[in-house]
């Protein structure tokens, strides 16, 4: 769906997304990371399960929500990913973020 245009000798590191250790880039946002990750989605939705990918990756509609770090409900596309982050997709009902 998605791929990286990085030069191959910028520096990277690792996230582990669903416990699968995924190469990220400085800069990267974790919805950037979510899209170019097979599935290419970030949650399900709470009543029927309907996979969602981000989508207007400016923190609006919350089609990007995952689990960051044990932290639910985060907004991925507003988040910078950092060497060794945990990321979950979400799936059905979660806990609303303060």
């Amino acid at each position: 769906m998605f791929r990286q245009l990085a030069d191959p000798g910028d520096p990277s590191f690792h996230v582990h997304i669903d416990g699968v250790e995924t190469v990220a880039r400085p800069g990267d946002t974790v919805a950037a990371i979510l899209l170019r990750t097979t599935p290419h989605i970030a949650r399900h939705t709470p009543v029927k399960e309907t996979p969602r990918a981000p989508f207007c990756l400016m923190g609006v509609c919350f089609d990007c929500l995952a689990t960051v770090d044990d932290e639910t409900s985060v907004q991925t596309c507003l988040v910078e990913a950092r060497p060794g982050m945990r990321i979950e997709r979400a799936k059905g009902k979660l806990r609303i973020a303060p």
